[in-house]
């Protein structure tokens, strides 16, 4: 329930308002007038007691009765509840009057203790209608039973320090002595009142009010036995102000708005947990009782009759709380079982349950056999229409599933878009089976629109057997499979082999191997030359990095490079290569001034903010200029770039930086980018130039890429030039520069140094087409 709403339901109108604080001020008026009359033993004191008790009773029962009725519909019942109550106690004191005035001096009659019953349960009602009371019958059974042990438990407690040494008490008489009883009660209800009070929110200001109000009815309620016992007391006693007292602040109570955290959908939520002293509050007065009981006993070891009867109502009373508390356990212990075991968006078993069964099955004699499903193109369902379109489609494709396994095997969600499937024994379908109709259920139905993105899956199957240790291992075969199946183009299933193991166990052995070769050293640089192509000098180079394995020898860029972008390792590969590159160049300087270095960069560092301080750092570092040094990058990573890496871009060239373009003609080509990127050159992709005196339309791209470049006043270098022809052919459409095995094989930087500044010869022999790869 919103504030709003609270404020509207509470709402009353100026006549209403005006009525309420008149009737509220005449109470107190009452109340104080009833004091100061008892306290100076004016005459009539009891006629006045009894009046003022009446007057007050009445008009909290009218007042509850208004707030039932501008209260949210939820609150009624408990207002009008403690209407009742009122009323009941409105009617049981005018009955005790009227009996009073026509002789008794304290009439314990049968009506009385039948109205005062009554109200006994209209008031508990309104205690288990609170708020904050417990919404099951169990938990109001249990709270009930709280305030009863309370209850109970005083009962040898009131004998023994009250009862027991008393003999002016009347006792034989039943009704005289179930009005002895009324402290009991009260303290029943106040333990009640505690134990609804909501232990994670601030307390309802009426409640507090209603605590206070039931804290003073049971002083003035033990005040009167204790009195009524030992034949002292009489109508009028001060002590008689304390009951219109109590019924005031059940009035004051009534102009108070309703809570406005309440709501009866937050349920749902999280309970907070009680302190441990709410939890421990209805058993801390059984200790007493057992002292109590043992004390009461007379010097015939016999226990007086009312304290028997109170211990055996409260052992039962005991043994119904604790059978509500064993059937508490078990649905808590079920409870748990399910979040333990079963996922909550998809009502499948989880990933313990499965790994739990599929341990339980390899101990078995029967075959198993595991398929690992992963979704595919899930993030991108999440990441356009939200999580929570995501996980209605999670729903959805589960139970589709679901259906599809059948009983032939066990499905679990054992991650985000991850399920697994166990198939044990004599199984009716195969895995294959299995899989080809999980991949048709995945199938969106005829006209199903779900969300515009229907993910396909792909599957990895596995099959326990003698290469197997654990399940461990199971499970990371159908894993190498399931990656087979993506890498075979998704949607689609595959089954783990030997070969797919090994290459797997390969792979994860040069990733690990690949974290260590930057900090052991085994990485290191050759350099390939560029050179003029109008005068055959080498006046540049670029930095092509390799990877000097311990065991198996040197590897080239394309056995590694992949990987590493796979996992991230690019990233101190690529400052490793520009940290080295700038050092080597400022050897070279001293000869050749003019001369250049490139180096690769990855897409993944471009997107990095601290590029420019690696470069800037590496530069600085080294004593080298920045315009030596030349960024080669992709038509790929730079047409995916963002404004952040434009400007990132910007500020290089502001720095001096050349940008180079590579494999220019291989992707995008796009004349608007190359408006937008602040490059100094293009590096035409070697698969042009290798057929540029063959293939006229390769010459013709060749020519236009170069006349385009100078359009836009940029260099040209021609990649791959292996013959005499490819140099003959892109020097005469005009490229500026050319690389190739036509100039130089990429070399050690001693080599290099020996060829900087000089002719290159106009013939090299030996190259083979599958060489190229090399660069």
């Amino acid at each position: 329930m919103s504030r709003k709403h609270v404020e509207q339901a509470a709402a009353r109108s100026p006549g209403q308002e005006r009525a309420g604080r008149v009737g509220l001020v005449g109470a107190g008026v009452v109340v104080a007038v009833e004091a100061l009359w008892l306290v100076l033993e004016l005459p009539a004191a009891a006629l006045v007691s009894d009046l003022g008790a009446v007057a007050v009773a009445g008009w909290t029962a009218v007042a509850c009765v208004g707030a039932a009725r501008r209260h949210p519909a939820p609150l009624r019942r408990f207002w009008l509840l403690l209407a009742a109550t009122m009323a009941l106690a409105l009617a049981g004191r005018a009955l005790w009057t009227s009996q009073r005035l026509i002789g008794e001096s304290l009439p314990h009659t049968l009506p009385i203790g039948l109205i005062f019953a009554v109200s006994l349960l209209t008031g508990t009602g309104a205690l288990l209608c609170s708020v904050t009371a417990p919404r099951t019958a169990v938990g109001r059974a249990r709270t009930l039973l709280d305030g009863l042990i309370v209850g109970l438990a005083l009962i040898p407690i009131g004998w023994l320090l009250i009862f027991r040494n008393v003999v002016t008490a009347d006792l034989d008489e039943p009704l005289r002595t179930a009005g002895l009883l009324y402290p009991m009660f009260d303290l029943m209800q106040l333990t009640i009142l505690v134990a609804v009070i909501g232990p994670g929110r601030p307390v309802w200001r009426p409640l507090t009010l209603l605590g206070v109000s039931l804290s003073i009815r049971a002083v003035a309620d033990a005040v009167y036995v204790s009195m009524a016992a030992a034949g002292t007391y009489q109508p009028g006693a001060p002590v008689d102000v304390l009951w219109p007292l109590s019924y005031l602040l059940i009035g004051l109570a009534t102009r108070m708005s309703p809570p406005p955290y309440y709501d009866r959908g937050d349920e749902a939520g999280e309970t907070p947990l009680p302190p441990w002293w709410r939890v421990a509050l209805p058993y801390v007065p059984v200790g007493g009782a057992v002292v109590a009981t043992m004390l009461a006993r007379d010097a015939t070891g016999h226990t007086p009759l009312p304290v028997f009867l109170a211990m055996m109502a409260l052992l039962a009373a005991l043994g119904l709380r604790q059978a509500l508390a064993a059937n508490e356990n078990l649905r808590l212990v079920a409870r748990l079982r399910q979040l333990a075991y079963v996922d909550q968006l998809t009502g499948l078993p989880n990933r313990l349950a499965f790994t739990r069964r599929l341990r339980s099955a390899l101990r078995g004699a029967k075959p198993v056999a595991v398929l690992l499903l992963d979704l595919d193109g899930f993030k991108q369902v999440n990441d356009r229409f939200g999580h929570t379109t995501g996980d209605t489609l999670l729903s959805g494709l589960s139970r589709r599933m679901r259906r599809a396994v059948a009983d032939d095997g066990m499905i679990a969600r054992i991650g985000g878009d991850e399920f697994a499937v166990l198939v044990t024994g004599a199984r009716p379908a195969t895995p294959e089976q299995l899989a080809e109709r999980l991949l048709a259920a995945l199938q969106p139905s005829a006209g199903e629109e779900v969300v515009g993105v229907h993910p396909s899956a792909s599957i990895g199957i596995a099959e326990y057997g003698p290469q197997h240790i654990s399940y461990t291992d199971l499970l990371r075969d159908a894993d190498i499979a399931m990656y087979a199946a993506k890498a075979a183009g998704k949607s689609a299933y595959r089954r783990s082999t030997p070969a797919l193991r090994e290459s797997a166990v390969s792979r994860a052995e040069l990733i690990a191997d690949l974290r260590r070769a930057v900090d052991e050293e085994q990485l290191h640089l050759e350099f390939q030359p560029i050179v003029d192509l109008a005068t055959g000098a080498v006046r540049s180079a670029e930095a092509l990095v390799r990877w000097r394995h311990p065991r198996l020898g040197m590897l080239s860029p394309a056995r590694f490079l992949p990987l590493a972008e796979e996992t991230g390792l690019i990233l101190p590969i690529d400052r490793w290569v520009i940290h080295e590159a700038c050092r080597a160049a400022a050897t070279w300087q001293d000869g050749v001034p003019p001369a250049t270095v490139a180096v690769n960069i990855a897409a993944a560092h471009l997107r990095r903010p601290d590029l420019i301080a690696t470069v800037t750092e590496a530069t600085a570092g080294a004593g080298l200029a920045p315009r030596a040094l030349t960024l080669e990058l992709t038509e790929s990573a730079l047409i995916e770039g963002s404004d952040a890496v434009l400007d990132r871009l910007g500020q290089l060239r502001e720095l001096g930086i050349r940008i180079a373009i590579d494999d220019f003609g291989t992707g995008y080509s796009s004349l608007s980018y190359l408006h937008r990127i602040p490059a100094t050159e293009l590096k035409i992709d070697r698969s042009f130039v290798a057929r540029i005196s063959e293939d006229t339309r390769a010459y013709a791209t060749v020519e236009m890429v170069t006349r385009l470049a100078g359009a836009f006043d940029l260099g040209v270098v021609a990649e791959g030039v292996e013959t005499d022809r490819q140099h003959d052919a892109v020097a005469a459409i005009g490229c500026v520069q050319g690389q190739g095995y036509r100039y130089g094989r990429p070399a050690a930087l001693a080599e290099l140094r020996s060829v900087l500044a000089q002719p290159v010869p106009r013939q090299v022999t030996g190259v083979a087409e599958s060489d190229l790869t090399l660069t």
